[in-house]
């Protein structure tokens, strides 16, 4: 009773085997010509996919791909017709292709019952992959169109990873030509858009050792470390950036504000002196370095002279008229403090008339930055500040009404 069933149970797998052996062919035929079903193909290739003796058949692996290169084919020709194809089917049936093709290549490299290797399949496999592999680009920039940064980033991924496979070493698939920079590029760019900084950055360290558009990818890279709030990388690559691109303002800026940002004033004011040295008319260079001395080490009379350079190159840059102006506030302020805690009549008129000398210099600049931006907030309130310590009653007032609209 045993041995039937045994016998039995052989049976049924045989003919199950069988079975799924015959719907690999169906489906491939099915697959062809002007009246092709490939639902019906796909659904016929699904339980091979999944069989124990069909599934390690690269027979059924190379079939499952042809299928979607055969849907792929017929939409591309009426491209080539002049009719306009369903894109999102065309290009949903080439990212299919590819891992379909991969597994039938491993299978087809594998030795027969005699130790033979004799692939059946590889030659189409690349003839294909081949013949396809440029408009993984276009599916690329069909999503990366459409926003869809995901499937685009998985198209021109698949673009590289067939230049990438070993059975096209040396040959024209697999150059690092204009087309392969190109797609690392866009690729890494598409991976930027996913929230996903380790993705994008990877794709940004492999996109930057090349020579397409390496400025812009180079920038990309510093944002994504300034997210993740990587100091260490972020100065390494602005550094690395203003090596290669020394004419490029943005990495000698970044730089600068991250050392100021970091409390590293000493390089701060090092890597400014040598922007100055690059372009002694930038007014903001000036104030910029004006506000490290002041701020960042204390040496007001250096800030001073940094904000007043800034000055001679733009008489009206408003930013350094606010910042020098509010040196002498902020001295004048500090002074009058000292001056309240002196109780000699004498010494505290002494002193208060100093804070009131201070208020007298900051003055004039507060009043230039409303004469180009009467909405000024923070000059309001300085000379509005400014104007009562000086007992300058009429200015106070109509100053105080205006804020007060």
């Amino acid at each position: 009773m045993k041995r039937v069933l045994f016998v039995v149970a052989l049976c049924v797998a045989a003919s199950t085997s069988f079975a799924q052996k015959k719907a690999v062919s169906e489906a491939q035929s099915i697959a062809k010509g002007s009246s092709a079903n490939y639902d019906e193909a796909r659904e016929l290739i699904k339980g091979a996919l999944d069989n124990d003796e069909t599934k390690s058949d690269a027979k059924t692996w190379y079939v499952a791909g042809f299928i979607e290169d055969q849907q792929f084919s017929a939409e591309r020709m009426k491209q080539v017709l002049g009719q306009q194809p369903n894109d999102p089917v065309m290009y949903g049936a080439l990212i299919k292709i590819l891992p379909y093709f991969e597994k039938a290549y491993d299978l087809d490299q594998l030795p027969d019952a005699k130790g033979k290797v004799k692939p059946k399949y590889t030659k189409d496999i690349k003839g294909i992959l081949s013949a396809n592999h440029v408009y993984y680009i276009n599916g690329g920039a069909y999503y990366f169109d459409e926003r869809d940064y995901q499937s685009a980033y998985n198209f021109f991924e698949q673009y590289l990873a067939i230049s990438d496979l070993p059975m096209f070493k040396g040959e024209p698939v697999a150059a690092r030509d204009s087309n392969f920079m190109m797609v690392q590029f866009y690729a890494a760019v598409a991976a930027t858009q996913l929230n996903n900084s380790d993705l994008a950055i990877k794709a940004l360290e492999r996109a930057k050792d090349t020579d397409y558009r390496g400025n812009e990818v180079y920038q990309y890279l510093a944002y994504e470390y300034e997210q993740l709030k990587d100091s260490v990388k972020l100065e390494q690559v602005l550094i690395e950036g203003l090596q290669k691109f020394p004419d490029e303002k943005y990495y000698l800026l970044s730089l600068i504000n991250n050392y100021i940002y970091s409390n590293r004033n000493e390089e701060a004011i090092q890597y400014l002196n040598t922007a100055i040295a690059n372009e002694s008319g930038n007014a903001q260079l000036y104030d910029v370095l004006g506000r490290v001395y002041e701020s960042g080490l204390k040496d007001f009379e250096k800030a001073e002279q940094s904000f007043a350079k800034a000055l001679e190159v733009d008489p009206n840059y408003t930013d350094a008229l606010s910042n020098l102006g509010r040196v002498y506030y902020n001295q004048g302020v500090n002074k009058l403090g000292e001056a309240n805690m002196i109780s000699d009549a004498k010494l505290y008129q002494e002193e208060s008339g100093k804070a009131k000398e201070l208020f007298r210099k900051a003055m004039p600049y507060f009043q230039k930055v409303r004469e180009v931006n009467t909405e000024d907030r923070d000059a309001m309130v300085a000379l509005r500040s400014i104007y009562y310590n000086l007992n300058m009653n009429a200015e106070f007032d109509a100053i105080e009404a205006e804020m007060n609209k």
